[in-house]
């Protein structure tokens, strides 16, 4: 069984991405028994899945983050965090029910690590993936011009819960539009959201057969 807590994970807190944990947690597969989050940072999300999964491992290359990570989530009995990279991790047993990651695919190489949370997958299984891009096109621009209000609106909301968890930032490199195609060759049938506050979102169900 998995193992709930009372009111909010310890370090609570909102940014751009945080704001999409709620996608991610909606997307868990009902009986998920092992959930990998990839580039879990300081381990919010790994809490938050605890709830919904009966063993949720938080995956990050950094022995900073995984060191915070473990101690906020000191108490929980259902998770662990393990330090390496995704490339050179190796998938125990029969892999998981469900792989999330969210801005972190753009720190890797995006096609190597797509293939790698997918195939980290048990059939059936649920894939998130959640990450930043550039603007290439005035489209693209205009699309991410419009993200201002929502921004402000949010960031007015959850000014009291603002918090950063000091993981690196790095830049994107691929487009929108290449994020997108290179995510629907790689996982075919894939669903690609352009999210409005500077965020895209792929979501995935590997065939059961």
């Amino acid at each position: 069984m998995a193992r709930t807590t009372a009111g909010p994970p310890a370090g609570d807190y909102w940014n751009h991405n945080t704001h999409y944990h709620g996608l991610v947690l909606r997307a868990v597969p009902r009986g998920c028994r092992d959930a990998l989050d990839v580039g879990c940072g300081d381990g919010l999300l790994v809490r938050r899945l605890a709830g919904r999964a009966a063993h949720v491992t938080g995956l990050d290359v950094s022995a900073e983050m995984v060191a915070t990570a473990r101690e906020k989530s000191a108490g929980l009995d259902n998770v662990d965090f393990v330090q390496a990279d995704l490339l050179a991790f190796d998938v125990p047993g029969e892999g998981y029910d469900f792989v999330c990651s969210v801005a972190a695919i753009h720190h890797m190489d995006f096609t190597a690590a797509l293939t790698a949370m997918r195939d980290a997958l048990r059939p059936g299984g649920g894939l998130v993936v959640i990450s930043l891009a550039r603007n290439a096109t005035l489209r693209e621009w205009l699309v991410s011009a419009s993200g201002v209000p929502a921004h402000r609106f949010h960031h007015l909301r959850n000014r009291r819960r603002a918090g950063d968890p000091g993981a690196p930032i790095v830049d994107p490199e691929m487009t929108w539009s290449q994020v997108r195609e290179e995510a629907l060759r790689v996982l075919p049938g894939a669903r690609y959201e352009r999210l409005a506050l500077w965020r895209y979102a792929i979501t995935w169900r590997k065939p059961a057969h």
